[in-house]
């Protein structure tokens, strides 16, 4: 396979709705997750109004590993572990936000329940598992500099958001948005 093959998919013009919603996910992704986590800090790690946003931002986050995972090769094993890795990261990611939209509401949090809850807490661990691939295959697309800044912000993650460090989870966001953000205005081969 000759890197052309890679990073042709990439030097596309944005064609039709679906290239288009994907290729802007990158930035509206990081964007809204920026907007949720500067709400967590401004408002408390069980403000409602951070948890609707957290919830669009990991939907919208699905979007982001499947834009990445579209300028992947389809019989790559990476693209197919994005893929998946970014589906369960997206639900675990949405319960993270309705957790924290029912606590808000006077609830215990799962994660401090037992039993079938405990689920919540494998699923949130594969959304910075996803973003660590899609890092890897930014790196095979030959945008090193997005992926160095993604897998640093994917290790950040969970230590942000485990221990509800409100400035670190809005540093990570900032550097997801100027790393990923940057491949909507300068895509590889322009």
């Amino acid at each position: 396979m000759s890197i052309a093959s890679l990073t042709e998919p990439m030097t596309r013009t944005v064609s039709g709705p679906t290239d288009w919603l994907l290729t802007w996910s990158l930035l509206a992704g990081p964007l809204l997750s920026l907007a949720a986590d500067s709400t967590y800090a401004a408002s408390g790690w069980d403000d409602p109004t951070a948890g609707v946003l957290h919830v669009l931002g990991a939907i919208v986050y699905g979007l982001v590993v499947l834009r990445v995972a579209a300028w992947l090769p389809g019989d790559s094993r990476l693209t197919a572990a994005i893929v998946l890795t970014g589906i369960v990261g997206l639900a675990g990611n949405v319960a993270y936000g309705f957790d924290t939209i029912h606590a808000s509401m006077g609830d215990v949090h799962l994660v401090d329940r037992a039993g079938a809850a405990n689920l919540i807490k494998p699923l949130g661990l594969f959304f910075p598992l996803s973003i660590a691939l899609v890092a890897l295959g930014l790196d095979r697309l030959d945008r090193r500099r997005q992926a160095s800044l993604v897998l640093v912000a994917a290790i950040a993650w969970p230590i942000a958001h485990i221990g509800n460090v409100a400035a670190l989870a809005v540093a990570v966001n900032v550097v997801l948005v100027l790393a990923l953000g940057s491949l909507v205005v300068a895509r590889p081969g322009r």
